[in-house]
């Protein structure tokens, strides 16, 4: 299943945090049931290539509704085609490899 790793960046507005854009993903990708794992620096969410590309701009123009002029969005986009794989399969894989 596909994999989308999402940052946002807000600029120029009068706080350093950000993590009110993040919870705002968050709610959003609970409404959708979503699978998701928030990091210290992004949001890695799984689902078809469909419902992420959709939840990419939905968190993007919330971002950027929500008061800056500007935003920037990152995203990376994990989509294998060879063999079915999940976002817990590969941390086990990482995890057990470490054992």
């Amino acid at each position: 299943m596909p994999l989308l790793e999402i940052s946002i960046i807000p600029v120029g507005t009068d706080s350093t945090s950000f993590s009110s854009e993040v919870i705002n993903a968050v709610r959003k990708l609970k409404e959708k049931e979503l699978h998701y794992d928030v990091t210290p620096t992004s949001t890695i969410i799984e689902g078809d290539l469909e419902q992420l590309w959709q939840i990419a701009k939905e968190i993007h123009q919330e971002a950027i509704s929500s008061g800056p002029n500007r935003v920037i969005t990152n995203i990376s986009i994990d989509h294998r085609k060879d063999k079915k794989t999940d976002m817990n399969h590969q941390i086990d894989t990482v995890e057990n490899a470490i054992d």
